[in-house]
């Protein structure tokens, strides 16, 4: 896609710090980090989201990640890492080209609030239903 900062990326328009590459991925440092080291993974082929993206596709990222999250502990040292995937404009995905966060964390860095929330409990009865749609969707 022309206009998406991530295939400009990929094409080399745009420099990156590189971290790794193969012919399907491309996993590069976040210009704008959340914490030192915070890597994202993209695969090579323009997909907005996880719907579009093809099993292979997943699986190369998540491969991907696995690799990178090693490399990080070795290098860094983080006490966690934080592994975060956006879909849509609802939940605050900016970049509309799939892409897959590792962030990692040491006691300390503060709270990220994706990964923290308060307790409440649900409508037990609205649960199953929802619970009973999404089962009967799937394929």
């Amino acid at each position: 896609m022309s206009d998406c900062i991530f295939c400009k990326i990929i094409k080399g328009e745009i420099p990156c710090f590189k971290v790794y590459e193969d012919d399907s991925v491309l996993a590069f440092a976040d210009i704008n980090p959340i914490s030192k080291g915070h890597i994202l993974i993209i695969p090579k082929r323009h997909i907005e989201n996880m719907w579009e993206a093809t099993e292979e596709e997943l699986v190369t990222v998540m491969r991907t990640a696995k690799k990178l999250i090693h490399a990080i502990k070795d290098a860094i040292n983080p006490e966690g890492v934080a592994v975060l995937q956006l879909n849509g404009k609802a939940v605050n995905q900016v970049v509309m080209h799939y892409h897959f966060h590792l962030i990692p964390r040491s006691e300390g860095e503060g709270k990220l609030s994706m990964t923290e929330w308060e307790l409440i409990p649900g409508n037990m009865e609205e649960i199953k239903q929802t619970v009973g749609k999404i089962t009967a969707a799937i394929k």
